[in-house]
C-alpha cells in the first residue's frame, strides 16, 4: 500500500463516525437544536420530542463520540453545545467528493467531445 493510500485509508477512517452520526434523523435533529439554540441540558433537549432520557443519552454519546458536540457539568446537569470543528471537517470531505465528481465529468466530457 502507497502512502498515499494510507492516508487516504486514515482519513476515511476518521470520516465514516462522522457520517454515520449525521446519518441519523435523530442526532440530525439534537445537532440542528444545538446549532439554532445554542448549548442546551439533555432534558431541555428532550422537552420537544419524544426520546426517553436513556435515547436522548445514547444519541448524544454517539455525536460526542463522533466529535459533533461536547458537554459540561452545571451542577446536576450536563450540558450539551456543537462543536463546530467537525462540522467543517464534514464540510471539507463533501468538497473533496465534489471535487472528484467534478472531476470526473471533465473528463469524461473531453474523451465524449474529443
Amino acid at each position: 500500500m502507497s502512502r498515499a493510500d494510507s492516508i487516504a485509508a486514515s482519513q476515511v477512517r476518521d470520516a465514516v463516525p462522522l457520517f454515520a452520526a449525521l446519518g441519523d434523523e435523530t442526532r440530525f435533529r439534537l445537532l440542528a437544536r444545538l446549532s439554532s439554540d445554542g448549548p442546551r441540558s439533555g432534558a431541555s433537549l428532550r422537552a420537544t420530542s419524544r426520546l426517553s432520557r436513556q435515547a436522548t443519552t445514547k444519541h448524544l454519546a454517539v455525536l460526542a463520540e463522533a466529535g459533533l458536540v461536547r458537554s459540561r457539568r452545571d451542577g446536576r446537569d450536563r450540558v450539551w453545545e456543537l462543536s463546530p470543528r467537525r462540522l467543517a471537517d464534514a464540510q471539507q470531505y463533501l468538497d473533496r467528493i465534489s471535487r472528484q465528481w467534478d472531476d470526473a465529468l471533465d473528463r469524461l466530457k473531453k474523451l465524449v467531445e474529443g
